[in-house]
């Protein structure tokens, strides 16, 4: 027989703004659905004045003396806030931890193996928590997990940077990596911008090419050369 699911006895959620007739004051400052500031009016003319226009009285300020109330078509302004939190909610990204166990005499395929998995991690962008676990007589020598952990994390640089350096922590020793940052591994782009030194002798070569200005002052002395062939047609007319 299956097991009956249990009611969900806590509240509904309820929305605390107050408005229209939930409004329970004398007198409030009243913004029109223009955003213009009407003045403080009895809130039996502000719930009139926001019946004609067929709009919502809410109440934006219940702190003020006397409490600010805006004119506004309520259903439609509380969805388009949820689409905003929505859509912030849409763009934020979720960072994972991962962790992954280490001995501190671990072979080197089981290495080679855990470290692929650190790498991929890191590739997937979640940060990793690496964890050496010490038993025994191990404890004796913790120098030998940081010099494994310091090893791991030289092993995936290309991805990933130390956030927690080696800590002891009672039988275990743990330390913390994050991926790289895009911008850093992007990081040819500055490099770009000392290209953009011989773009800036391109511009240097370019002022050069300003010099057809000057050219163009001496464009007179061709204008001379041509105003004895005016006179060389006419001498050929008068032949």
């Amino acid at each position: 027989m299956p097991i009956p699911r249990r009611f969900d006895r806590r509240p509904p959620d309820r929305d605390d703004t107050r408005i229209n007739d939930r409004i329970r004051v004398r007198e409030v400052r009243l913004i029109g659905d223009d955003g213009n500031q009407i003045g403080v009016l009895p809130i039996e003319k502000a719930l009139e004045y926001a019946r004609e226009r067929d709009l919502d009285l809410v109440e934006v300020a219940a702190e003020s003396k006397p409490p600010v109330c805006r004119v506004l078509d309520y259903s439609k302004y509380k969805y388009e806030q949820e689409q905003k939190a929505k859509a912030a909610r849409k763009h934020q990204k979720q960072v994972n931890v991962r962790e992954i166990k280490l001995r501190p005499k671990i072979a080197d395929n089981d290495y080679e193996t855990k470290k692929n998995h650190v790498r991929r991690f890191l590739d997937g962008e979640d940060r990793v928590k690496v964890t050496i676990m010490f038993r025994g007589r191990e404890q004796s020598h913790p120098e030998r997990g940081t010099n494994l952990l310091m090893r791991l994390a030289e092993d995936v640089d290309d991805l990933g940077v130390v956030e927690q350096r080696p800590i002891q922590d009672g039988r275990n020793m743990t330390m913390l990596l994050g991926p790289q940052r895009k911008k850093v591994e992007e990081s040819p782009k500055p490099e770009s911008g000392e290209g953009s030194e011989p773009a800036s002798g391109n511009g240097a070569e370019q002022a050069p090419a300003e010099s057809p200005l000057p050219a163009v002052a001496e464009s007179p002395a061709p204008a001379e050369a041509e105003s004895p062939q005016p006179a060389a047609s006419g001498d050929a007319a008068s032949k």
